[in-house]
């Protein structure tokens, strides 16, 4: 396989905090990635730095053979690139359908642009997604009104209606009921495999990581610690230590 992304020697600073140090990794043409790594270890500075939000101080990251590292978010998202954050970002007083109607590329021109040329197409794909994610029967009812698992499947259909190349999932699990965690799982397989996404996941649920990763790197203290497949990780002793707390799940 090809790299769809690759970062080569990333560093980010805030200030005299040094967040990412020298951070190279990989992540191949329809494969689905994993990052883990402890709490303030650079996972979430290092998404912010791949989707254009924290420009980079050194080294460089390439999209498709393309250096992104200096372009701005909006440049970055018409690529094929596109997010989903730890705490839910939808719109809470708008409807399911509504939310991913405003989620298309179009409606960066504004809400107002959107309501006038909604296309009867977008609106179809619209309900197809919520459908996909397994929302189409709220699809009338408010953000606000869903549970936390049901607004993080929202933010990924959000996410899918811009019809990225590569997805940055920011712990798809968390908070999310133990029940819903495999119906999640066989849905980012779905994702990957039906529909061609390349992903790359934060996720501190290790059974998670094992069951959906094909290769995992392992962050700590803003450097790359290990990196292999799920099995080579768990059975890493430094990942052990540093973030399994000294025992394998």
């Amino acid at each position: 396989m090809t790299d769809l992304l690759a970062l080569h020697g990333v560093t980010k600073r805030f200030g005299g905090v040094v967040a990412t140090h020298d951070i190279s990794m990989q992540v191949a043409h329809g494969s689905i990635v994993g990052m883990i790594g402890p709490n303030g270890s650079g996972k979430t500075t290092l998404f912010n730095a791949i989707v254009g939000y924290h420009p980079v101080d050194q080294g460089s990251i390439m999209f498709d053979g393309r250096d992104i590292s200096r372009l701005c978010v909006p440049e970055i998202a018409r690529l094929g690139l596109a997010r989903t954050f730890q705490q839910t970002r939808v719109f809470s007083n708008m409807s399911c359908l509504r939310n991913l109607l405003v989620s298309v590329p179009h409606a960066r021109e504004g809400l107002a642009a959107m309501c006038t040329r909604q296309a009867p197409e977008v609106s179809a794909r619209a309900r197809q997604m919520l459908r996909f994610v397994g929302l189409h029967d709220h699809q009338a009812q408010l953000a606000a009104e869903l549970s936390f698992g049901q607004r993080k499947l929202l933010e990924l259909s959000m996410a899918l209606m811009s019809e990225p190349r590569l997805l940055l999932l920011d712990e798809p699990t968390a908070g999310v009921n133990p029940v819903m965690i495999e119906s999640l799982i066989a849905l980012l397989r779905e994702i990957n495999a039906r529909l061609g996404v390349t992903l790359l996941v934060i996720e501190h649920n290790m059974r998670v990581i094992s069951q959906l990763a094909d290769y995992v790197y392992c962050l700590a203290h803003g450097e790359l610690l290990a990196q292999g497949t799920p099995p080579q990780i768990l059975g890493n002793r430094e990942v052990i230590d540093a973030y399994l707390g000294g025992a394998q799940p």
